[in-house]
């Protein structure tokens, strides 16, 4: 007993850096897009003009709009809409451009066809599935070992399925990664190609986009732990005295 609370509190203190690296990323991305919202581009584009002018010139043939909150942008590949938060869409700091600019870049990425792109999109509806699944699988193979001796080897084949469906989730955080990653050096080089941006300017949107990039990374890390719990719990219900 005493073996299983202690793995029971270790699955739980295990997390704990994860989701304290998460909430520093998201406070140092909302501080310093704050910081950058300040400061106005001396093109003088508001985020949704430029938008429309990066997917003309890069020959995507997507709908701008805008979208309640702060934050909340973002581009959906299946119906071909850049939405802009409210902190964004009207706006002229090169903290919205910068935001906007790394939303197009996923524009583009749809439209040349980048494989990690694809490969996330295609992913969407398996990891739902699987993550919904995979503690039932995992409980389903728990019981077989325990109830039906007979049947070790058919639980501990639903237990090896239920425990890839789980992982579902941490590889989808990992392709997520370099996704978003090459949207924003897209977006840099987008900025400087078309002259909405100085250089010194995109320094300071390098500033926003790599704040932004650490909420990722930490997305990945807290899957990551997320899973060594699920497999540390799994352990503990398999282990028998």
């Amino acid at each position: 007993m005493f073996f299983y609370m202690y793995t029971y509190w270790w699955s739980y203190i295990i997390i704990l850096p994860g989701i304290l690296f998460a909430i520093w990323a998201q406070v140092r991305v909302s501080t310093t897009f704050s910081k950058y919202s300040r400061v106005a581009s001396r093109s003088d584009w508001t985020a949704s003009d430029m938008s429309r002018m990066l997917l003309e010139k890069y020959g995507c043939a997507v709908t701008v709009q805008p979208t309640q909150g702060k934050l909340t942008d973002n581009y959906n590949p299946k119906t071909g809409v850049l939405s802009l938060s409210e902190s964004t869409y009207n706006s002229n700091s090169v903290a919205a451009l910068g935001v906007a600019a790394h939303e197009v870049g996923h524009a583009v990425q749809h439209e040349r066809n980048y494989f990690p792109l694809k490969l996330r999109s295609v992913l969407v509806p398996v990891v739902n599935i699987g993550t919904m699944a995979a503690i039932p699988l995992v409980l389903i193979g728990v019981l077989l070992e325990w109830i039906i001796a007979a049947n070790q080897e058919v639980g501990a084949a639903f237990i090896s399925i239920g425990i890839i469906c789980y992982s579902l989730a941490t590889v989808f955080a990992l392709i997520t990664l370099p996704v978003e990653l090459n949207a924003s050096r897209r977006a840099k080089k987008m900025l400087l190609e078309t002259g909405v941006l100085e250089k010194d300017e995109v320094k300071d949107v390098s500033q926003v986009l790599n704040a932004a990039a650490m909420t990722y990374f930490a997305s990945l890390l807290v899957s990551l732990l997320y899973f060594l719990r699920f497999l540390m719990i799994v352990s503990q219900f398999r282990r028998r005295d």
